[in-house]
């Protein structure tokens, strides 16, 4: 197993401005609490936060993983869809390249969706999830962004929205698998298209198996979100694992993966 594949120095996360802080919604307190608590694990886990501010409302704010792909030097970004996203955009724009020393690309082909949630890295490969957010001009763009890596479309099964909600990294070369029927008819043509052999872990609930590996330690939702994928994961990951709670950034994301944007700087 190469752990190097998934180590990383700084998390680009989205800036939580303290006078938001207090609302009469006690979701979005609780989607703050959980964010304050993402970010410091993050931080315990050896990594530097860069923060962002803009103008964008929370949670909209902290959501970057659909507008950016990272990996081994280059940020490759989608076609915004929006002003707000496109504000974001060019605020990572500035930090990757000038704080971080990333290399920038833009997909221009007019025709291309892709959104980063679509984007599967494995730390050998890519897979991107073909959807209503992603088609197969977008991941062309990701080949051609990242030529050295093996790139492969996967067409996600019906009525499936992002492809790492279901499928994510548990660890170097081990993926995490809902046990839904579309998440193993997924996995299926992932492994027919795959370059390489993986180990597969399968988690009894959907909101589970979108987790995150940095730094060696793996990082999954707490007990009380997933109490039967929970024990899956004590009994089957045997190097260190952290767990939290994420069920109201849950709700506009899709999972532990999508709050931050992880670089490695040479």
């Amino acid at each position: 197993m190469d752990f190097k594949m998934h180590e990383y120095t700084h998390a680009v996360v989205g800036k939580m401005l303290p006078e938001l802080r207090v609302t009469d919604k006690a979701d979005l307190n609780d989607a703050r609490r959980q964010y304050d608590n993402y970010l410091r694990l993050l931080k315990e886990l050896n990594l530097e936060l860069i923060d962002i501010e803009t103008d964008a409302f929370f949670p909209e704010n902290i959501v970057f993983e659909d507008l950016a792909i990272v990996c081994h030097g280059i940020v490759l970004f989608p076609r915004p869809i929006s002003a707000t996203e496109e504000i974001i955009m060019d605020a990572l724009k500035e930090v990757m390249q000038k704080n971080l020393g990333q290399t920038i690309m833009d997909v221009t082909d007019p025709e291309a969706k892709l959104a980063g949630s679509d984007v599967l890295f494995t730390g050998r490969e890519f897979f991107v999830g073909i959807s209503e957010t992603s088609n197969e001009a977008g991941a062309s763009a990701v080949a051609e962004a990242f030529p050295e890596f093996p790139c492969t479309p996967i067409k996600v099964a019906k009525g499936v929205r992002h492809l790492k909600r279901y499928i994510s990294m548990a660890g170097p070369d081990i993926l995490c698998v809902s046990a839904s029927n579309e998440a193993k008819e997924m996995l299926k043509r992932i492994e027919n298209g795959a370059t390489f052999t993986y180990q597969t872990l399968t988690v009894p609930e959907n909101g589970a198996a979108n987790c995150l590996y940095v730094n060696g330690t793996l990082i999954h939702r707490a007990i009380e979100e997933i109490p039967q994928s929970f024990k899956v994961f004590c009994e089957k990951i045997d190097f260190a694992r952290r767990s939290i709670c994420f069920t109201a950034l849950a709700r506009v994301s899709t999972g532990l993966t999508a709050c931050c944007l992880l670089v490695r700087k040479a």
